[in-house]
């Protein structure tokens, strides 16, 4: 599918990012691959691991989402979008509320708009578990986004379809707890908010490749939300470091005790598959995901509920090949 395409991924300079360009070179030939980030040195250091000599499809493109001329320039030609650009950081969008609407709402439109002015195909745009039932803002902008997306589809009469992917948290990934917890571990103290605390989790190539097996499958307008393990982060602390102290420190603000990737709201409009649900639409064809399951009414995909739980040998497993 992605053979002489040329794909754009915003945010290109991310954990994210980094590793869809290198399961996408690995993989394909796209005819130019487009890093489009507003970090130029992170670029620069991109930049040094695919030379153009070796790897004459890509392209690094400066640029911030919330520009949307420059989003023009940046998707002429461009046949998909995978959209990862996002400022994901609770506290400090707790702090800074309106920065995080300014890219996360507001770039998202953005790029819906670009990308139906310059004829894209596809776009595909990344979420997370904290869209679903959101109490910080980080996830309310999400979830905004989230229905930007699925709207965009109405606004592009079917020549450009949107779609959207959300997933837990991503092992490793910047804001990951792991590493802080491994580096906590040298100084004989691990901090944990809450004993009860759940999440669910994913690594970063399984995301990857959750992501561009969606965009292959996409049909515009619906969620996919992967099926995963979920763990304790206590078992987590217990596994990165089974002697050291633990102190209980409370929730941060804008933090839930459990997850949710589902909401019971919207298990009317949920199918499942082997490996993952589909949240369709509220206004869509009775041949829309006609061969999934549907669920149960009252059913709720939340990390505190889920059968699915990494023992500690898997946990210690998913830390030594967090990639």
């Amino acid at each position: 599918m992605f053979t002489g395409t040329n794909i754009v991924i915003t945010g290109g300079t991310g954990s994210f990012g980094k590793k869809c360009t290198q399961l996408i070179l690995n993989n394909y030939k796209p005819g130019k691959l487009i890093i489009f980030s507003r970090d130029e040195y992170k670029q620069y250091e991109m930049a040094k691991k695919y030379p153009e000599n070796k790897f004459p499809c890509i392209r690094f493109f400066l640029g911030d989402v919330r520009d949307k001329e420059r989003l023009h320039r940046a998707f002429q030609e461009v046949d998909y979008i995978i959209h990862a650009a996002a400022l994901k950081q609770i506290p400090s969008t707790e702090y800074n509320p309106f920065e995080a609407v300014k890219t996360n709402v507001i770039g998202a439109q953005n790029i819906i708009d670009a990308a139906i002015d310059q004829n894209v195909k596809k776009v595909i745009a990344l979420s997370t578990d904290k869209a679903a039932n959101p109490i910080n803002l980080y996830g309310a902008t999400k979830l905004c986004s989230d229905k930007l997306f699925v709207s965009g589809n109405v606004y592009s009469g079917g020549k450009t379809i949107f779609s959207v992917v959300r997933y837990g948290n991503v092992v490793g990934s910047r804001g990951s707890v792991i590493p802080l917890f491994l580096e906590s571990k040298k100084h004989g103290k691990i901090q944990i908010t809450d004993t009860r605390m759940t999440r669910f989790w994913i690594s970063l190539s399984q995301g990857v490749g959750f992501v561009l097996d969606c965009l292959k499958r996409m049909q515009g307008g619906e969620v996919f939300v992967p099926k995963l393990p979920s763990m304790k982060i206590i078992d987590l602390a217990n596994a990165i470091a089974p002697d050291v102290k633990h102190e209980i420190i409370g929730i941060r603000p804008g933090e839930k005790i459990h997850e949710i990737m589902i909401s019971k709201d919207d298990a009317i409009n949920t199918v499942e598959y082997d490996n993952y649900f589909v949240i369709k639409p509220s206004i869509c064809s009775e041949n829309y995901y006609s061969d999934g399951t549907s669920v149960a009414d009252n059913f709720e995909y939340s990390s505190e509920k889920n059968q699915v739980r990494l023992s500690k040998g898997q946990i210690i497993e998913m830390i030594n090949n967090k990639n």
